[in-house]
């Protein structure tokens, strides 16, 4: 059960110290979860932040609940059944969201109270460009070889670069026409993506 009280404390401190949002918390998750207890692999850890983006809901809340499912089976294969991981994922997921709850919910009334104070305004002009830093380590974080290169190979690393930049390019850039602008929408690209991996690796 030891796994379990780990698993409450670890997602404890990440959903009162994860500042900004999904993306911002990534770095604190990944240290937390791969780095200091080894529940999951590095490209485990990326194929869970993939599905979290995917699927409806926080990124936050939704790789909590694919590590609780996880997370047990892998620290004590005596755990790996269905039920043991599901309370797996119960837990990491009240962990992560009833602490930061109650401080938003407070934290909501006491900004409303004194928005007009000048040390609120300073603070969150601290805060701001501290959460765009940890965005953007978290994006530096993922460009790993779990990500780009699992098999090694210079080929595999370039198609990937490839398909990544072709992504970016798709989802920020919009098609110009004659009659019209076309935003493609990030589902079909996301399809896309997956047929092309598919078909690259998969065949």
């Amino acid at each position: 059960m030891n796994i379990y009280l780990k698993l409450i404390w670890a997602y404890i401190k990440i959903g009162i110290f994860g500042f900004g949002g999904g993306y911002a918390m990534l770095s604190l998750v990944e240290k937390i979860v791969v780095s200091d207890n080894k529940w999951i692999s590095e490209q485990m850890f990326t194929d869970i932040v993939a599905i979290s983006q995917m699927t409806p809901g926080p990124i936050g809340i939704n790789s909590a609940t694919y590590i609780g499912f996880v997370a047990p089976g892998a620290y004590n294969p005596a755990l790996s059944g269905p039920l043991w991981s599901i309370l797996g994922s119960i837990l990491a997921t009240l962990a992560v969201t009833v602490p930061s709850f109650f401080l938003v919910l407070y934290c909501s009334h006491f900004i409303r109270r004194h928005n007009e104070s000048g040390a609120i305004k300073a603070i969150f002009s601290g805060l701001r460009p501290v959460v765009v830093g940890l965005i953007a380590s978290a994006a530096i974080m993922l460009m790993n070889s779990a990500n780009f290169n699992p098999e090694g190979t210079v080929s595999q690393l370039w198609i990937s670069i490839a398909i990544c930049a072709a992504s970016f390019c798709l989802v920020y850039f919009p098609i110009q026409t004659k009659s019209k602008t076309i935003k493609i929408h990030p589902i079909l690209i996301i399809i896309l993506a997956g047929l092309a991996g598919y078909l690259l690796y998969g065949i």
